[in-house]
């Protein structure tokens, strides 16, 4: 029996003969996820090659297009009686539902034998998978949303210094048109349009501000002054991105990687784009944690739950699977190729490239903030996402956006 299992059984009432059985043949986990990208495929099979080394084997489940594609085939696959044995979700409120219905397995027993509460950083990662006291997910990963992405190749061919913060890129888009370089790559989808808002919104309104709307959730701070300049910023980097034609994400950082673009406003997942690319920070390309105005990042990100089967034979591999994507090495490896933070703050991440050595420091200093998959549920989540795809695809005004923004805030949950 591996270690990562005799950790898992800790405090389980699992039979001898039913551990003996996991241990002798191993057991098939089908485990589905979003991760379809080149950045992102080579990272999940970290995981999957981890647990195959562990006798059992990983059935990859990959459901192609984002998340949002992806999450109502997982949760009616749930609900409808024919669940996957693991699946990615965002740690936050996306699974309360699920939770409060029974249907995924509680791995508080695993979190206490592993010592979660003591290695996970932050601690709101945790508290995301918590519910009534237990723990249904682990999480594997601290992603954030607010970077921007800037092609050296682009700006090289402008005849222009690569920019430092987000106002010298607004400077330089003029200049990038003049040389027929696209000034903003953006997907069109709504949540790829809602992180560019968030960022800028970040960036432009400043911290107290968007405190107050993302964690208090005040609409009237929403309808303020600070929000007004942060929709009329978002409005002039609609007009950058007018003609970024692309609808993933990854195909628009192909555009920065191929120096069509001179950036993208992304998360720090777009880091496993470059990287299967083989370019080089601060040689290829550059990032910018905050836009380069607001150092901080949110630590939303990537967990794992286990639908409930009653299967004794799969519950103790599911279990033996958790227990295993919050291993020591299993954090680094995997992280390392995603581009994301790890989630145990007592590895060694010293072979990390620069922008991941950038959001380590700040996590350090504290430097973070909730996601909203955190803060807002799923439904107001989308509401926002949807607004954002209206606004970046037609002429709404700011002022308008901005007041129907207010009123998903003075609504949300």
């Amino acid at each position: 029996m591996s270690k990562i299992l005799k950790s898992a059984l800790l405090g389980t009432a699992l039979t001898a003969a039913t551990a003996t059985a996991v241990m002798a043949e191993g057991v098939e986990l089908e485990v589905t996820h979003w991760w379809t990208s080149g950045g992102e495929a080579a990272a999940v099979a970290k995981f999957a090659n981890a647990w195959n080394a562990t006798g059992n084997t990983w059935v990859d489940g990959a459901i192609a297009g984002s998340g949002g594609t992806a999450r109502p085939i997982i949760i009616s696959r749930i609900i409808g009686g024919d669940p996957m044995a693991a699946t990615q979700l965002n740690h936050g409120r996306q699974a309360e539902e699920l939770i409060e219905a029974g249907l995924l397995l509680d791995l508080t027993d695993v979190a206490e034998a592993g010592g979660w509460a003591e290695i996970v950083n932050p601690s709101s990662l945790l508290e995301a998978c918590t519910l009534d006291g237990k723990i249904y997910c682990v999480p594997v990963n601290i992603h954030s949303a607010q970077w921007i992405w800037l092609s050296h190749a682009a700006y090289k061919s402008a005849g222009l210094d690569v920019p430092t913060d987000w106002n010298e890129f607004t400077a330089s888009a003029g200049s990038l048109k003049e040389a027929g370089i696209l000034p903003l790559a953006m997907g069109q989808q709504g949540w790829q349009q809602n992180i560019a808002f968030g960022a800028i919104t970040l960036a432009v309104a400043g911290q107290e501000a968007w405190n107050g709307v993302n964690i208090d959730k005040n609409a009237d701070v929403a309808r303020g002054p600070e929000y007004t300049a942060a929709f009329e910023a978002v409005a002039a980097a609609r007009d950058l991105a007018a003609e970024s034609n692309v609808q993933d994400w990854n195909m628009a950082t192909n555009l920065v990687i191929t120096g069509q673009a001179g950036a993208q406003i992304m998360g720090d997942w777009a880091q496993g784009e470059f990287s299967v690319a083989e370019q080089v920070e601060g040689k290829d390309y550059s990032c910018l944690p905050g836009l380069g105005l607001n150092p901080v990042i949110d630590t939303g990100g990537d967990a794992f739950y286990f639908p409930v089967n009653d299967d004794p034979a799969i519950t103790a591999a599911q279990k033996e699977l958790a227990a295993l994507l919050i291993s020591p090495e299993v954090q680094v490896s995997f992280n390392l190729a995603k581009g994301s933070l790890p989630v145990r703050g007592d590895i060694d991440m010293s072979t990390a490239n620069g922008c991941m050595q950038k959001g380590l420091k700040i996590l350090a200093n504290g430097g973070v903030l909730p996601s909203g998959d955190i803060s807002f549920s799923q439904d107001t989540t989308l509401q926002i996402e949807d607004l954002q795809a209206q606004f970046w695809s037609s002429d709404m005004s700011a002022a308008d956006a901005q007041a129907a923004y207010a009123d998903i805030i003075a609504n949300a949950d």
